[in-house]
């Protein structure tokens, strides 16, 4: 009998030792969420909530083979959501040829079976593909941030857990387990005086912890049971919350004495967004919070009024608009007087980053694609504090980009300016998507803080000399460079 489930493990039992597996088999990065095993060549199967698929021997307790699967419906470093079956094996004489189906949504994969092992390494046609070797050390990363105040790298990943790093030398310093029982954690945030941090997760719970000792402050009432994807904290710790409700979600966490925190429906929110929140940004300087929606809209909100101020909505040829992935206010333009009518909001469509002014008649200011492979998109955009000097751009191929944007985007275009800035520094960092990039100041200097959907979090010199991976065995003194030069 073969088993999987919430611990990501695979575990092998016999009717002879009921009290233990005989084998336990590692290398998932999310739940396991159905196995089977195909008896004609002695082999199991085994798929997770990533869409990844793996093929184990039985008698070696080998993984012979790692597939992941790409539907449609999927949003890259984002696990998609399944069935409670996503599984099903065909064998004669249900079928000519053994297959297997897996079911995702509204999609089917179809897998063909060899009848015999090849090469005593796989049973997959070729309509399956192998993945390449994973640079991994955990659960999958959804989401990552810097403390500046605490001097902390917080990581939040599938597995529902929340690991607190050094910034310094790369030592874990907290970890909360569980945070949001088995259910993927999507997003985070810290309060105005980050000592807190706030997270949201796949089933709509938001939840306030402390970061010193990790005691869990306050649950924020669900208005939904559907995903929050993002998390804004205005100066005065009212905390705006966006997702798949479509609606934007308030909560007083400033005064908050007791555990439970009731919801504040009072934003002009409801019916604006056609579809599904993926992001939400604030600027303090110009009174203004944007959202943008898997329709490719951007809505630009007032927040004196709590109520839609414009929409943006960059044009395509032909077809549906394709989701924004990322918002980014580039505060320092957004607070001189000389720049605050030039490309203050920066948002990523399809690998596209636009250049948007909120003022003036014009609001189109400038694009580019900004990954070196067609076809990718970027999931996290960052900027330098307080400047604005550069641009940073994480894509879905793993792949960092660092934009020179210091004279990009201050002329008004009819027609968007499609010229790339000058392209700074370019590096391969992960070989799955990026999911956050957050530029850092530590000892008087710029670092790269880069999380991966691989399931490791790392540190890099603006310079792409990288400093090391948070929790690995030797640490680093990032006063220090020697400690980290190679």
């Amino acid at each position: 009998m073969v088993t999987g489930g919430c611990d990501r493990a695979v575990r092998l039992w016999t009717r002879f030792v009921a009290a233990r597996p005989v084998a336990t088999l590692l290398g998932h990065r999310t739940t396991v969420l159905d196995v089977a095993i195909y008896q004609p060549v002695g082999q199991i199967f085994s798929y997770s909530r990533d869409a990844e698929l793996r093929v184990w021997d039985i008698s070696s307790h080998r993984c012979l083979k790692t597939v992941c699967l790409h539907f449609p419906c999927q949003q890259p470093g984002r696990i998609p959501e399944h069935g409670n079956f996503p599984f099903l094996l065909l064998n004669p004489p249900l079928a000519e040829q053994s297959h297997l189906v897996v079911a995702c949504k509204d999609y089917l994969a179809l897998l063909s079976l060899a009848k015999t092992r090849r090469g005593g390494g796989g049973w997959l046609t070729d309509e399956g593909r192998e993945a390449g070797p994973q640079t991994q050390s955990g659960p999958a990363l959804t989401c990552a941030l810097y403390n500046s105040t605490l001097r902390q790298v917080v990581t939040g990943h599938a597995d529902s857990s929340v690991s607190l790093w050094d910034v310094e030398t790369g030592r874990m310093q907290l970890q909360i387990l569980n945070a949001h029982g088995e259910d993927e954690l999507t997003c985070m945030a810290l309060d105005s005086s980050h000592r807190r941090l706030i997270t949201g997760a796949r089933c709509g719970t938001i939840k306030v912890w402390n970061l010193l000792n990790g005691l869990n402050l306050h649950k924020l009432e669900p208005v939904t049971d559907s995903e929050v994807t993002g998390l804004a904290c205005l100066h005065d710790n009212q905390l705006l919350a966006v997702g798949w409700s479509q609606q934007i979600v308030q909560y007083d966490i400033a005064a908050a004495k007791d555990v439970f925190v009731r919801a504040d429906m009072s934003w002009k929110s409801s019916g604006v967004h056609k579809s599904d929140i993926l992001a939400v940004c604030q600027c303090p300087a110009l009174g203004v919070v944007a959202t943008a929606s898997h329709g490719g809209e951007v809505i630009i909100w007032r927040l004196e009024t709590q109520g839609p101020l414009f929409h943006l909505q960059r044009p395509t040829d032909r077809g549906a608009a394709p989701p924004v992935d990322s918002l980014l206010f580039l505060q320092h333009r957004a607070g001189s007087r000389k720049l605050r009518n030039r490309g203050v909001l920066v948002s990523s469509q399809a690998g596209c980053l636009c250049f948007w002014s909120i003022t003036g008649q014009t609001h189109t200011y400038g694009q580019f694609y900004a990954p070196k492979q067609p076809g990718e998109r970027v999931l996290s955009l960052s900027s330098d504090q307080p400047k604005n000097t550069v641009l940073i751009s994480g894509d879905t191929a793993g792949c960092l980009q660092i934009w020179d944007i210091c004279h990009f985007a201050l002329d008004s275009q009819h027609e968007p300016a499609c010229e790339r800035p000058p392209l700074l520094q370019c590096w391969k960092a992960h070989k799955r998507a990026l999911v956050s990039v957050e530029v850092l100041e530590v000892a008087d200097r710029l670092f790269v803080l880069i999380a991966s959907a691989d399931g490791s979090a790392g540190l890099w010199t603006k310079d792409g000399e990288h400093v090391g991976s948070f929790g690995q065995e030797v640490m680093w003194n990032i006063t220090e460079p020697a400690t980290y030069r190679r």
